[in-house]
């Protein structure tokens, strides 16, 4: 056999190889969400009389649309957390009020997503609700926006007190005019919450819980939730009047990717 017919037949070889990979049909690798550890829990199993209005499964937050990872409009929590938040309701169930989360375990790709939307200085749709009085340029500077929560370690809630009965809050229509969150409890969005002086995910230091301002019924109705919660292991973050951290809480280090999700609750 000539040189030139083996280098022939050794082309042909390589061309056959290479036309068979290519009919060959593609493998697919189909990406799986992480799941919670076993220890993470829909708040509803531990206690179903805590109000849930998950504000970041809806549209009416500060970014203006459901964000990132929110599936499903469920609580979920780290067990001892959990466990808890249901003492503090048991306690309060007694006085004829009932605790209400915003939110609750926040996945990281929703973090992301607040970090997305800070930076596009051009999107401030929800601004004369939201944070009326500050530049979207300090949004990172003051403190309203990280690209950490401790939402992510799956102990820190965002929550308030509600009166019982409780009356049913409308659904936000997208689109329709903003109040300022610390306008007076019957001008600004409608919540069935306690007066607390400003309404949830308020940007603004009168959401301070000891802020001087914030006195009378609003004061008081911020230290009924203080004092609940901190007697059962609670921190309150002092920014925030709306926002505590399980003091004991299991995963002080790790930020948890998993979609606010019941599958991700599932066994594994």
């Amino acid at each position: 056999m000539t040189r030139l017919s083996i280098a022939v037949r050794g082309l042909v070889t390589t061309l056959a190889a290479l036309l068979a990979v290519t009919a060959a049909p593609a493998t697919v690798q189909a990406k799986t969400d992480p799941k919670a550890p076993k220890d993470f829990v829909a708040l509803r199993t531990v206690d179903p009389t805590i109000i849930q209005e998950m504000r970041y499964f809806t549209p009416h937050n500060f970014v203006g649309e459901r964000i990132d990872g929110y599936r499903q409009p469920l609580c979920i929590l780290t067990r001892p957390a959990a466990e808890a938040l249901h003492k503090a309701q048991r306690q309060l169930l007694r006085h004829g009020y009932s605790l209400k989360v915003y939110d609750c375990y926040r996945p990281q790709r929703a973090v992301d997503h607040f970090v997305r939307w800070a930076k596009d200085l051009d999107d401030q749709a929800m601004k004369d609700e939201f944070y009326p009085n500050v530049d979207k340029t300090r949004l990172f500077l003051d403190g309203y926006i990280a690209e950490k929560s401790g939402h992510s370690r799956g102990s820190t809630m965002d929550l308030t007190i509600v009166r019982l009965p409780a009356k049913p809050t409308r659904p936000y229509v997208p689109g329709e005019p903003l109040v300022p969150c610390y306008a007076p409890q019957d001008e600004r969005y409608p919540d069935n919450s306690l007066d607390m002086g400003t309404g949830f995910d308020c940007f603004d230091t009168l959401s301070h819980t000891l802020d001087p301002r914030i006195q009378g019924e609003q004061r008081a109705n911020r230290l009924l939730l203080k004092s609940t919660l901190e007697a059962l292991g609670f921190v309150n973050l002092a920014e925030e009047w709306w926002h505590y951290t399980y003091k004991s809480e299991p995963y002080p280090d790790t930020y948890f990717d998993f979609p606010v999700s019941s599958k991700s609750l599932t066994k594994h």
